[in-house]
C-alpha cells in the first residue's frame, strides 16, 4: 500500500504523461459540464426567482430535491439511456467523455439553478422597484439581474 501510494506521489511530482492526460480529461469534462449546465440552469433559476406562476413552489421544491441526486443513480440512468438497447444508444456515447459530460451536466443543473434562484431572488427583492421604474419586461429584468450578479 505504501509503495503504491509513494509511486502515485512520485508520478504526480514528475508530471507523468499518463497522469497529466487523465487530469486534463477530468478538467475538460468538468468544465464542459458546468458550462453546458449553466446555459439552461442560470436562466431557469433566474426566472424561478422573478416570475410567479401557479405551481412555482412545486418547481422550486423539485429543483431543490434534485440537488440531492446520488451520483450513482445519475450514472445508472445515463448508462441505461446511452447503452446499445437504450433510447440514445445510436449516438455511441457509452464509455466516452461525452457520456461523462452528460452525467455531470445532469448533476450540475439542479445545483446551478437552485443557487441562481436564491441569489437572484435576494437581489430581486432589493432592485425590483428600480427595474420596474425603467419599464423593463420580465425578460429584461431577469437578464439585468443576472448581468448585475455575474460576479
Amino acid at each position: 500500500m505504501l509503495q503504491s501510494l509513494g509511486d502515485a506521489f512520485s508520478m504526480l511530482g514528475a508530471l507523468d504523461h499518463d497522469v497529466m492526460a487523465i487530469a486534463w480529461l477530468s478538467l475538460r469534462v468538468s468544465v464542459s459540464a458546468v458550462l453546458l449546465g449553466s446555459l439552461g440552469a442560470i436562466p431557469l433559476g433566474a426566472l424561478l426567482a422573478i416570475v410567479t406562476f401557479p405551481g412555482r413552489t412545486v418547481v422550486v421544491a423539485v429543483v431543490n430535491t434534485f440537488m440531492g441526486l446520488p451520483p450513482v443513480l445519475v450514472g445508472l440512468i445515463v448508462y441505461l439511456l446511452l447503452s446499445r438497447s437504450g433510447p440514445l444508444g445510436f449516438l455511441g456515447l457509452l464509455f466516452t467523455p461525452g457520456a461523462m459530460i452528460v452525467a455531470q451536466t445532469v448533476l450540475a443543473v439542479p445545483l446551478l439553478a437552485a443557487l441562481t434562484r436564491q441569489i437572484v431572488e435576494d437581489a430581486h427583492r432589493e432592485l425590483d422597484e428600480q427595474l420596474r421604474s425603467l419599464r423593463l419586461d420580465v425578460w429584461q429584468r431577469t437578464w439585468a439581474l443576472v448581468f448585475h450578479l455575474r460576479f
